[in-house]
């Protein structure tokens, strides 16, 4: 069985499919990311894999703004008061205090120290007008990356907290919607290692030469700075074991934290071996101490063919190499399973083995960007 999916940002699909059974026939799971953060640069994951995620969607409605503090003077009034009636709070207040509650209660959700996050992002609210009347509806997304399934439900709990209360003081109703539940990811040392023995023979991807150079050179001039002789990170033409890897890393975390950073890879860890590869993307030293990048740059660096094409090709000769290895190797695949097995207690639904959290419907019907063209040309925008 050979497939691949795609990664995105919502997070939407793995763990749906882990749980609709798509996985349970995989005998071992290559899975590559671009570089995002040292040590893990030209490398695999060794012990501290990705944590867990939670991503919902709160809506808040207001279906019943007349019952709002019922006031006898205005029960003829066709418009309340000429717009000045003390009306229903309604869904954008209940948002609003959604979003500052939540991030005023955010030290108070989960221990510090152990480099999780929550973003949001508003999706629907507001009114067409500046009118005296309630929102009726308004969403916001929350996602969560946390080293632990138990503190994602911790965090939950204290966002359904927040939700009823911003309804219940907006004269709203709240519900929440799932868009992920993802597990936190599980080693596997022989298929980290195989990988990495692949990589060791194609060597680091190089980009300090040729087009690659002249490209990352135009966009430090092009910023203001006298260009580089080497204007890639060094760490970008160099390997490094995964075992060196993880010392770097621990070096940051508290000793009981063994999972860090998020990526939904992880769902294909409790269905098979898998190995998390990561290959140097294209990014620049920085010119003079303390300098960040616009983030213009790594994108752009990411969409040229001279800078971005050392990443691929290095990517796919090692995983290439990976797969030959493990169609052919009488004992990788056969060491890597029995690893499985013992880490989940008796491989899928063992005693250690993590089920699927999905326990939700696809989240089909959400809004999303739509692409259009118009007499004015080609454009976006986000439907109501």
């Amino acid at each position: 069985k050979y497939f691949g999916e795609p990664a995105e940002k919502v997070r939407g699909s793995k763990p749906i499919h882990a749980a609709g059974g798509y996985y349970d026939d995989l005998d071992a799971a290559i899975s590559f990311h671009p570089f995002y953060m040292l040590p893990l640069c030209n490398t695999t994951r060794w012990n501290t894999h990705c944590g867990a995620a939670y991503a919902m969607i709160y809506s808040f409605e207001c279906d019943s703004p007349q019952s709002w503090l019922s006031q006898a003077d205005e029960t003829a009034s066709p418009i309340a008061a000429a717009h000045a009636s003390a009306r229903a709070p309604g869904a954008n207040d209940a948002l609003m205090q959604m979003y500052l509650t939540s991030k005023s209660l955010k030290e108070h959700m989960v221990s510090a120290g152990c480099g999780w996050s929550m973003n949001e992002c508003i999706l629907t609210a507001g009114q067409a007008t500046a009118d005296n009347l309630p929102a009726q509806i308004a969403q916001i997304q929350y996602i969560m990356r946390v080293p632990t399934i138990e503190m994602a439900e911790r965090i939950t709990g204290v966002l359904d907290n927040n939700a009823a209360a911003a309804a219940s003081i907006s004269h709203c109703s709240w519900r929440r919607d799932w868009v992920s539940k993802s597990r936190h990811g599980l080693a596997n040392h022989a298929l980290a290692q195989a990988t990495y023995n692949s990589l060791q023979v194609i060597g680091a991807p190089v980009f300090n030469t040729g087009k690659s150079r002249e490209k990352a050179q135009e966009i430090q001039r092009n910023l203001g700075f006298e260009p580089m002789e080497a204007p890639f990170l060094a760490e970008t033409e160099q390997l490094i074991t995964p075992q060196q890897a993880e010392t770097e890393l621990r070096k940051e975390l508290p000793a009981w934290q063994e999972h860090f950073t998020s990526d939904d890879y992880t769902e294909y860890c409790w269905h098979a071996p898998t190995v998390r590869l990561y290959i140097a993307r294209p990014t620049l030293a920085s010119p003079e101490p303390g300098y960040k990048y616009p983030a213009w740059v790594m994108n752009a660096l990411g969409g040229i063919r001279e800078t971005i094409e050392p990443m691929i090709g290095c990517a796919a000769k090692t995983i290439g190499c990976t797969v030959i290895d493990l169609l052919t190797s009488d004992h990788l695949l056969t060491e890597a399973k029995h690893e499985f097995e013992q880490r989940t207690g008796g491989g899928v639904r063992g005693s250690n083995w993590q089920a699927p959290l999905c326990d939700y419907e696809p989240p089909l019907d959400f809004r999303w960007p739509e692409y259009i063209t118009t007499e004015r040309g080609h454009e976006w925008w986000i439907p109501g």
